[in-house]
């Protein structure tokens, strides 16, 4: 077999695509919240309009020529806020991948500055206000997105509250992290009496019992970031595979998700690995009017693919329309994405250095 269905990355940050090459965090981090605060959430803040444009476009280019055609994106922007989640639609457009999209809201932004951990009993701030109203805007002008939320440790009982409230008037999940670090490992009792079945639960490393939702599973953001290894199967929730910003080559994501089961459980096999693959389309489902034609003729075996590295589309379809041919793209300019996002990234890289 040739063909598949177009891929589904579940978790993405699209924004990350500008992140390569960033200057080096004002010191060096030693645990996984110093990463957030010394990395990420700097560059969250340091984020505007056009490089969303931009990172949506090469994020949806380069996810489109490993074959993935559908990308659940989580995103946050404090200072560029209102229009952010359409600036990022726009750019994907320009490649025709299809988006899923959600503006992740949390109280740590506020007038005294950035903070980690939110006191329970806080008061929603005006930033996570503003998110859950362009999350709304969003959906309502429509656009095909959830609910976003950061993390329930940054967080007040009052905005995860209303943001599981505002899913539900809207009819949609909310698109949350749980429990990727330790920092967060009170998520269940945070989340327990809020969790419904449409929950996108990303991470879920430190999780103790287990939620309603759907499990995303981003074993090489885990390990890049040593927070530990979520060992999926101890649930019996639906699980898919996600990247945390980490490109959306989710063939190559299903080799690391097998070889981390496999160290983890010697009798496990690459058939999970592949059905956790396979499982987003169940949130994407019109990934299957997508086709693409890869370069190996054994996609539909999962030992096969487990151990062949280098497989990639010769032509990629979506809703009909031939996007990728021969390995090239046909319908997008690929050169002047590379070069719009570069100049992005500089911009981007200063305000960060």
């Amino acid at each position: 077999m040739l063909e598949t269905h177009g891929l589904v990355c579940a978790h993405h940050h699209l924004y990350s695509a500008l992140a390569r090459g960033m200057p080096a965090p004002p010191k060096t981090p030693h645990t996984f919240i110093e990463v957030l605060e010394q990395v990420w959430w700097r560059l969250d803040a340091a984020l505007d309009l056009d490089m969303l444009y931009w990172s949506g476009a090469l994020g949806a280019a380069e996810a489109v020529l490993c074959g993935t055609t559908a990308i659940i994106d989580h995103h946050e922007s404090p200072n560029a806020i209102e229009g952010s989640l359409s600036a990022l639609a726009d750019g994907a457009a320009l490649v025709g991948v299809r988006t899923n999209l959600c503006y992740g809201v949390t109280d740590r932004w506020d007038e005294a500055g950035l903070s980690s951990h939110v006191p329970t009993q806080r008061a929603i701030t005006d930033a996570a206000r503003r998110g859950l109203l362009e999350n709304e805007r969003y959906l309502h002008d429509g656009g095909r997105g959830m609910i976003g939320v950061h993390a329930s440790f940054t967080c007040s009982d009052e905005l995860l509250h209303t943001a599981a409230d505002a899913a539900q008037r809207l009819g949609v999940g909310v698109h949350i992290h749980v429990a990727e670090g330790p920092d967060d490992a009170d998520a269940y009792s945070r989340l327990k009496d809020l969790a419904t079945d449409d929950w996108l639960l990303v991470h879920c490393v430190n999780l103790k019992e287990e939620l309603p939702g759907t499990i995303v599973h981003n074993p090489r953001s885990n390990m890049n970031n040593a927070v530990g290894y979520a060992r999926p199967t101890r649930f019996s929730n639906r699980v898919v595979l996600g990247t945390d910003g980490i490109g959306a080559d989710m063939f190559d994501e299903a080799r690391l998700t097998y070889v981390k089961l496999r160290e983890d459980n010697l009798t496990a096999t690459p058939d999970t690995a592949w059905q956790w693959l396979t499982n987003g389309e169940e949130l994407f489902p019109e990934v299957r009017q997508d086709r693409v034609m890869w370069n190996y003729d054994h996609v539909d075996s999962p030992w096969h693919m487990a151990f062949t590295t280098g497989v990639r589309p010769n032509d990629v379809f979506i809703s009909g329309k031939h996007v990728v041919k021969d390995g090239q793209p046909v319908s997008f300019d690929i050169n002047e994405i590379r070069a719009k996002s570069a100049e992005a990234a500089i911009r981007l890289h200063k305000r960060l250095a």
